[in-house]
């Protein structure tokens, strides 16, 4: 039997449905709900089945609706849906990504990257006004040491044509020599020189920066990503001290003995809970994103001001969420009522990916690696026709592969990376959504477009066909779960099941050698499954190969 389009379930709109109600009641229930409700020109027959009663829809009137709007919104199909008329569109500013310079492009960096632009995709998709920012770690004490390994180490040349490798090398140098009590120094002359703005010392730092960005740039360009603004630690030296100042005015700053600045935040105010928002000077070598809290509280302030956004959104692992969840706590305590539409993002932790270099250093290295890795299962698989540009085609295909690969269980799960598993074929991977897509155009480039004015759906009744529509049906309901709990997984879900039942119906229901009308039909059904195929894909940060 076929599967019904829609269900009711019969408890849900019984009086007293409560638990006690015994399940051959509810069933008898169920029957005598169907046999009162009447068949119409939309609904072609109704059951009742185990405390349900089952509902399908007339399956012309299916194939045609959904063929016709799918093909009508094109890439706006499921987001015109009234699912989302009542949604108010918004401004949204989206942190993501923020490495720091001269230190590694660590997988939770990458992470980031990914989540938070898909975050931005759905959201701009859904008309609301992104604005995308870039938080590099580009100021404290380890650009003292940084600098002071420069002008010993340094190559202006080696700086401007890969500086993000250089500045590495740099940084890992001289922190061997940072054991030197001379070198410290130094370092600490450097950063303060940089502090009180000296000439020299800051444009040594701003090259640092620029050229970072520059490349920074043109890798995030390889994923598909951008920003509207680079901001960073260094913006907010001079906000974060007005920012103690504020805390300080209301009563809610402290000293503790050891001359470190503290907000309580407890509920009883007997110091239970505190978060630290000042080092007190020269204690740590290091500040991580911790404990200059007072930065992060500023940069806050700064962009409400500047975007007057609807809400604020933070994508970093899980490990900081007490962080966000203090500096949310301490704005409120501010009197910023808007902390409330703040938002951490978080996600997991992942273990083992490695590159054949070895340990993840670089983005690049995970970029170079995927793609080398696609293109030697693709010129090593027996079915890889000649296609234009093999490389450009691997990356794009490996890139859906590990997006797939993070995108499948929820953001908060940590997970084994395995570059084997990402990169199958079979399987529910980011190499047989691409595949599918690129079955899928080259059926169109044999045949030619289907025009929609042609298609007779009468002649689209096979179950393999019926059940890619009730899918194509379901997509706006997805993108509207997706929008609430910003998960991609149910995205990717539905994407592979698309794909599934693609790949049936493309078996089953063949275009070549079928009766004209029929061949155009499954045309304009494959054409839809393709076309929302490609949206869903985009919205996940991927880009659909046309070749394979």
């Amino acid at each position: 039997r076929h599967v019904a389009d829609f269900q009711l379930s019969i408890a849900s709109v019984i009086e007293d449905s409560s638990s006690d109600c015994l399940a051959q009641d509810l069933h008898l229930e169920a029957q005598k709900l169907a046999e009162r409700l009447k068949c119409d020109a939309v609904v072609s027959e109704i059951s009742a089945g185990p405390g349900t009663v089952n509902f399908t829809i007339n399956r012309e009137l299916l194939a045609k609706t959904v063929l016709q709007q799918v093909l009508k919104d094109g890439s706006e199909y499921g987001v015109k849906s009234e699912l989302f008329s009542a949604v108010p569109r918004q401004k949204a500013v989206i942190e993501f990504s923020s490495p720091n310079i001269a230190k590694k492009f660590h997988i939770g960096h990458l992470r980031s990257t990914i989540v938070g632009n898909f975050i931005a995709n759905l959201k701009v998709a859904l008309g609301h006004e992104v604005v995308r920012i870039n938080y590099l770690g580009d100021w404290g004490m380890q650009f003292g040491l940084l600098g002071v390994g420069f002008q010993s180490f340094g190559n202006k040349e080696k700086l401007k044509s890969s500086p993000l490798q250089h500045l590495f090398e740099v940084y890992v140098q001289i922190n061997k020599a940072a054991e030197d009590e001379n070198t410290r120094k130094l370092a600490k002359d450097f950063f303060r020189k940089l502090e009180e703005h000296d000439e020299q010392t800051l444009s040594l730092w701003k090259q640092f920066r620029d050229f970072s960005i520059e490349e920074y740039i043109r890798i995030y360009k390889r994923l598909g990503v951008h920003f509207d603004e680079y901001s960073g630690e260094s913006f907010y030296q001079e906000k974060a001290q007005e920012v103690l100042k504020m805390l300080e005015n209301k009563g809610l700053l402290q000293k503790t003995i050891k001359g470190t600045g503290i907000v309580d935040l407890s509920e009883k105010k007997d110091l239970s809970l505190v978060s630290t928002v000042m080092r007190s000077d020269g204690t740590s070598l290091y500040i991580t994103r911790q404990v200059s809290s007072s930065v992060d509280l500023a940069a806050a302030i700064d962009r409400m001001n500047k975007h007057s956004c609807d809400t604020m959104i933070y994508v970093t692992d899980k490990s900081q969420s007490n962080h966000f969840q203090h500096l949310f706590q301490i704005l409120k305590l501010m009197g910023y009522d808007w902390a409330e539409r703040c938002q951490h993002v978080s996600f997991g932790l992942v273990q083992g990916m490695k590159t054949r270099r070895g340990e993840v250093i670089f983005l690049e290295d995970v970029l170079n690696e995927v793609r080398s890795r696609m293109l030697q299962n693709m010129t090593s698989a027996k079915t890889t026709k000649e296609i234009q540009d093999p490389v450009e085609t691997a990356e794009k295909v490996g890139l859906a592969a590990l997006i797939i690969q993070d995108f499948r269980g929820l953001l908060s799960s940590d997970y084994q990376f395995s570059w084997d598993r990402a990169l199958q074929s079979r399987g529910d991977t980011g190499v047989f959504l691409q595949y599918t897509h690129a079955r899928l155009h080259s059926l169109e480039q044999m045949h030619g477009n289907a025009q929609l004015t042609d298609v007779n759906a009468a002649c689209l009744q096979e179950p393999g066909a019926i059940s890619v529509l009730q899918h194509l049906l379901r997509y706006d309901e997805v993108l509207y779960r997706s929008s609430q709990d910003l998960q991609p997984k149910h995205i990717v879900s539905y994407l592979l099941t698309l794909s599934h039942l693609a790949a049936v119906a493309h078996k089953t229901l063949p275009v070549k050698g079928s009766a004209p009308e029929v061949a155009q039909a499954r045309l304009c059904l494959f054409q839809a499954a393709r076309s929302v195929l490609a949206s869903g894909m985009k919205l996940l940060g991927i880009t659909p190969v046309t070749q394979m």
